[in-house]
């Protein structure tokens, strides 16, 4: 089974500092059928002004993942960690116990655009934990480069959950295919540009739930980028 949940469809907020849009229900937006899918609980797509951020304020039993499209995110968290996140990087902090963060545009004179996604940890109370990793632009063109697993496998970042999150850029003519086991289903994020994913067409924004397939299969049409979630 295959649905789709287009781009126009999603929550939207402006905050004037902040744009963002809310693929599931989040803060004031809330839609009853639109809960989340799986363990993915969030996909938050948010543009945020020049200096401008999420001032301190605190999570706990969540897996919280930053993946940067353009600019640069300031991250400070209560574990005494402070990192700039860039294109190409995948930060995971692990919410555990209990933690505090802030998040703030980098840039005083550019925006910031980037992906905050939330997955539900296998278990409660872990230890908070953070990691970030980069990725080159070549591990992702016409292919699915796994950047989230259970196992840091393929020098990803580890995360607290039965999912793997995978990355992938795609040109016109390149395809990549993800088998999916017996039980397994997928979330297919379209983030730049225009893919097909199994043969339904996807622009930025757009996603596509899918149950009882298979597999994946991504195409390119017009340089497009995708995050594509396995979850149990």
């Amino acid at each position: 089974m295959i649905t789709l949940r287009r781009a126009d469809d999603r929550g939207h907020a402006q905050h004037g500092w902040l744009d963002t849009y809310h693929t599931f229900s989040f803060a004031d937006y809330y839609d009853p059928r639109q809960m989340g899918f799986r363990s993915l609980r969030v996909i938050n797509e948010d543009r945020v002004a020049p200096g401008q951020g999420f001032p301190t304020h605190p999570h706990r039993d969540m897996e919280i993942i930053s993946y940067v499209l353009e600019g640069q995110l300031q991250h400070r968290d209560s574990m005494g960690t402070g990192s700039v996140i860039r294109p190409g990087e995948v930060q995971r902090m692990s919410a555990g116990t209990g933690v505090t963060h802030s998040e703030f545009n980098a840039s005083s004179v550019k925006l910031v655009h980037f992906l905050q996604i939330w997955l539900l940890p296998v278990r409660q109370g872990i230890q908070p934990s953070y990691e970030q990793k980069a990725f080159a632009p070549e591990e992702l063109k016409g292919r699915l480069r796994t950047v989230a697993s259970p196992d840091g496998r393929s020098g990803s970042v580890t995360i607290h959950t039965d999912a793997l999150l995978l990355a992938g850029t795609f040109d016109g003519g390149q395809s990549a295919e993800l088998g999916l086991t017996a039980g397994r289903h997928a979330w297919v994020q379209a983030i730049r540009g225009t893919v097909r994913v199994n043969g339904r067409e996807l622009g930025a924004g757009d996603g596509v739930s899918l149950s009882e397939e298979p597999a994946v299969r991504v195409e390119g049409v017009a340089r497009g980028e995708v995050l594509v979630f396995d979850l149990a």
